[in-house]
């Protein structure tokens, strides 16, 4: 292969791994929109099967009152092979060699168990389960290792790619989310029906069950300002505080309030209040809060506070405050808080276990948050490089066209010209000798007026009257042609120009007059439609320097294109205009000449007009056009040029293609064109 063509596998890489992107942002979805695990686990198993292409995918969960034994709990397995669930499974040798590995969080790939140098009673049970290969990765609740997620490979082996294996963990950790989450949930849920039994806990009930409401609403969103605003609005609910605040940590420790509610009456903090730089919380990196504790103060002036941190609190209209973490995983990302402005106030623990439930909930839904942000930009990065790789494979082909079309444009005219101005040459003599043999003929008539009775009949055979007068009439028609088609020529070799692929000083009118020769067919009328009329203003263009062979590029794309919307608008019988195509060409300044190519077709509407130069977009019916003509022609013209080309529709509705391009390029600038 040679070492410039582009490489066929990118594409379908980039693709598969496109699709794994999308295949998780459908399990977090899932995970938002339900918490029942059979559903969660089954529809994964079939979406990661059918993504893998794996023989079965299965969850395993262990038995807390067992050694690390089990039972597969859901699967998705293919046509023939034996059903794993609610299968007991005791490996003795599971603690010693994967026990640690899972623990830690990591993924174990397999490409071969026989191959691997697996314990023997390892091999067996996974015989038992007729597999090959297999990939497995770690399901927490919690810190607690829950199960596994099984991706089992049983007709062959296979070699699981570093994409796969990090699909799979990350899969693994949105399953290990929900299983928190759902704890959490169902705690809540629990705690708030054993409250509302007991009638000298009905508030504590009433709260418990508004706030699972609360987690259940944060849930449902992963919009960081949406779940911050519903936290604050309804833990100032809640507790019936006067502000409750979200407070971020910079990485020095300083941080900022990115989300309140706040009562009437008092001033905001958001977006008003600097940067707060707290030396206790810098000096301490997050102070007590980084191991977990809370803080509730119930009056500032008899909490024993140093004078300067009164006088922060102060500043701030702080007179009670409880404050719990916010932990983003293992990292103290920040804290929640409520404040008292108006006066003293007594934290209940209820009031502490809530704010901490609650805080807990906000990390989860930030950490799963932050993991579909970093799905969707791995996404939107793929999709970009997908597009980058078939916009750079198909240029590549378009250009080889090009390169194609021009050498045998080239070598056409080359091979036409000799035979050309061989028969012009020989034209020229012949006419001379029909001169000659003509005026002897009249000679001999004039000498000789009684010719013999078989001489005259040839003569009137022949016709030698009317050969006399057409010949030489003939001869010049021939020349004409001729003329003709040695004019051609030169367009043909102006057009493809392929001595001068470097920058060279060009006339930018005969690389027009050139592509219009060979679209010359084109402008004649055709059966179905009329002929396209053609305007040209020329104005005074000094040569300018540029690679010729790509501005025809571009006036072939444009000039083309017009064309065709010109036959799309005469097939409509509302077209009452008669169909023609403009070129003005002008100098507008020392530096910049102007070319605008118009037609006056349809109109293009706006937001077309907007994407006419992105890869791949186009107007034209399925199998009519590459969407790479004008997105090639902008590159020619804005990278390779450094010129300007846009479009727009003028008063008379005209479709209006404008170039502008410098007349002198520096040397950095032919670099950057060769």
């Amino acid at each position: 292969m040679d070492a410039d063509e582009p490489s066929g596998d990118v594409s379908p890489q980039l693709q598969y791994q496109l699709q794994q992107q999308k295949a998780l942002t459908k399990v977090i979805t899932r995970i938002r929109s339900s918490l029942d695990f059979d559903t969660i686990f089954e529809t994964s198993a079939v979406e990661v099967r059918a993504l893998l292409q794996a023989d079965r995918v299965a969850i395993f969960q262990f038995d807390p009152d067992q050694d690390w034994a089990g039972k597969f709990v859901a699967e998705n397995q293919a046509d023939g092979l034996d059903s794993a669930l609610e299968q007991q499974v005791y490996d003795h040798c599971f603690s010693k060699r994967f026990l640690p590995l899972y623990q830690s969080g990591r993924a174990s790939a397999i490409d071969n168990i026989y191959e691997n140098g697996l314990q023997e009673c390892h091999v067996k049970i996974l015989a038992r389960f007729q597999v090959k290969a297999n990939l497995v990765t770690p399901i927490f609740k919690g810190t607690d290792l829950w199960g596994l997620l099984c991706i089992h490979q049983c007709t062959q082996p296979r070699h699981w790619q570093a994409s796969e294996i990090e699909f799979a963990s990350q899969l693994g950790e949105q399953l290990s989310v929900a299983l928190q989450q759902s704890a959490y949930l169902q705690h809540m849920q629990a705690q708030a029906l054993q409250l509302a039994h007991a009638v000298e806990r009905e508030k504590t009930a009433e709260r418990q069950q508004a706030l699972a409401n609360t987690i259940d609403l944060i849930r449902r969103s992963l919009d960081i300002p949406i779940i911050f605003q519903t936290a604050t609005t309804e833990l100032r609910r809640l507790l019936a505080s006067e502000r409750t605040v979200i407070y971020q940590f910079h990485p020095d420790w300083s941080g900022d309030f990115v989300a309140e509610s706040v009562g009437t009456g008092w001033r905001y903090l958001v977006g008003k209040v600097p940067t707060i730089h707290d030396t206790y919380l810098q000096a301490t990196q997050g102070g007590v809060y980084a191991e977990h504790q809370t803080s509730a103060v119930n009056d500032i002036y008899l909490a024993g506070h140093q004078p300067c941190h009164i006088e922060l609190l102060e500043s701030l209209e702080i007179r009670a405050y409880l404050i719990v973490p916010i932990f983003l995983g293992d990292r103290l990302w920040g804290l929640m808080a409520a404040y008292q402005h108006s006066a003293p106030r007594h934290w209940t623990k209820d009031d502490v276990t809530l704010m901490s439930q609650l805080s807990a909930q906000m990390g989860i839904a930030l950490q799963q948050a932050e993991l579909l942000e970093v799905t969707r930009a791995q996404t939107v990065e793929l999709n970009q490089a997908f597009e980058e790789v078939q916009a750079s494979q198909m240029q590549v082909i378009q250009n080889e066209k090009m390169a194609s079309l021009g050498q045998l444009v080239a070598g056409v005219a080359h091979e036409l010209n000799n035979p050309i101005g061989f028969i012009a040459g020989n034209l020229t003599h012949a006419n001379g000798y029909v001169e000659d043999v003509m005026e002897l003929l009249s000679l001999y008539q004039s000498t000789y007026p009684e010719a013999t009775p078989e001489i005259q009949e040839r003569v009137a055979e022949i016709d030698l009257s009317f050969l006399a007068v057409d010949l030489p009439k003939t001869l010049q028609s021939m020349k004409s042609g001729t003329e003709r088609i040695r004019d051609l020529v030169v367009s043909l070799r102006n057009f493809s120009r392929l001595d001068e692929a470097a920058v060279k000083a060009v006339n930018l009118h005969d690389g027009i007059d050139s592509t219009l020769v060979i679209l010359q067919h084109r402008l004649k009328a055709q059966t179905d439609r009329q002929p396209i009329n053609l305007v040209k203003d020329y104005g005074d263009l000094p040569v300018i320097d540029c690679c010729a062979a790509q501005i025809n590029q571009v006036f072939m794309n444009i000039l083309g294109n017009a064309i065709d919307a010109l036959e799309e608008a005469l097939l409509r019988s509302d077209f009452g205009k008669e169909p023609t195509i403009g070129i003005q060409t002008r100098q507008m300044s020392d530096q910049v000449v102007r070319i605008e190519l118009s037609n006056n077709g349809l109109p293009i509407p706006m937001l077309t007009q907007n994407r006419m130069f992105d890869p791949f977009f186009t107007t034209k019916p399925i199998g009519k056009g590459t969407g790479l003509g004008l997105s090639i022609s902008y590159q020619i013209i804005v990278e390779r040029h450094l010129g300007k080309l846009g479009c727009f529709t003028d008063a008379a509705e005209r479709t209006v293609f404008w170039i502008e391009l410098p007349i002198s390029m520096t040397t950095e600038t032919d670099e950057v064109v060769e």
